[in-house]
């Protein structure tokens, strides 16, 4: 029987580049998304050629109702989960100054991105673990939170967002040390400059940035490159590193004179 992925956000940009990697390393996926399934067929369609069984979790993470709707929908399809990656995430509707900034964008950005994020890895932190006590030998699970460098570099035009990628690095580490008794790792992903339709709106500007030398890698990076790590964190591969953050930012935040 097959491990079990559930990714949100899956169906696009750097989620979808997670599902694309799990998928190719055997497991079977439910894609969560906020859009209608129709508008998604080809990505869903495009999984499925990789070999992976797939279901559309429609739902809202944000809202209580969405996530209870997400993980009902995994227990129907499945009945089991191994593997969550958490990477469903809003960006402000508008980018303002710090000194700009409105309790309404507060309220959507923090509440998708961090309560939304928190409560959902509750959620499947109390599955995986009624899984691991019903099967301590056989059952291997972990959860991979994909944040941002956000979550230590400033952007003053989007500080909501900067604080909800914060928040998310203490979720990571406090998980992990929940979950150590159970053998279940807690890892965190922090892209840097990834090129997707988050970022479509300020090409201009890192395309000149990185080539300017911005990342030691003066390239995009693509949701490929974020999968890759997913997909090794997701097999096993580092089973004695729970907590810790794995960069995929082409050396961005190394400190350089």
């Amino acid at each position: 029987m097959k491990r079990v992925a559930l990714i949100t956000g899956g169906s696009r940009g750097i989620g979808f580049g997670c599902a694309e990697h799990l998928a190719r390393a055997g497991f079977d996926l439910a894609i969560n998304g906020v859009r209608e399934e129709k508008l998604v067929a080809e990505p869903l369609k495009a999984l499925r050629a990789l070999g992976a069984e797939v279901v559309y979790c429609r739902g809202d993470i944000g809202k209580t109702t969405g996530r209870a709707a997400i993980l009902k929908q995994v227990r129907e399809k499945f009945g089991r989960l191994h593997v969550l990656v958490s990477n469903a995430g809003v960006a402000p509707k508008v980018r303002a100054d710090l000194l700009e900034t409105t309790e309404e964008s507060w309220d959507h950005v923090v509440g998708a991105n961090l309560k939304g994020g928190f409560f959902l890895t509750q959620a499947v932190a109390r599955w995986m673990v009624e899984q691991k006590r019903t099967d301590p030998a056989g059952f291997h699970a972990s959860i991979i939170i994909v944040s941002s460098i956000s979550a230590t570099v400033v952007s003053i035009n989007r500080g909501e967002y900067c604080v909800s990628k914060a928040g998310l690095a203490m979720v990571t580490g406090l998980f992990a040390a929940r979950l150590g008794e159970f053998d279940i790792p807690v890892y965190e992903i922090r892209p840097g400059v990834i090129k997707t339709d988050m970022t479509a709106g300020v090409t201009s500007k890192y395309d000149k940035l990185l080539s300017e030398g911005l990342a030691v890698t003066r390239r995009w990076g693509k949701p490929d490159d974020v999968g890759r790590a997913a997909a090794a964190l997701a097999r096993g591969d580092f089973p004695y590193s729970t907590g810790q953050v794995i960069m995929v930012d082409g050396g961005l935040v190394i400190p350089r004179l």
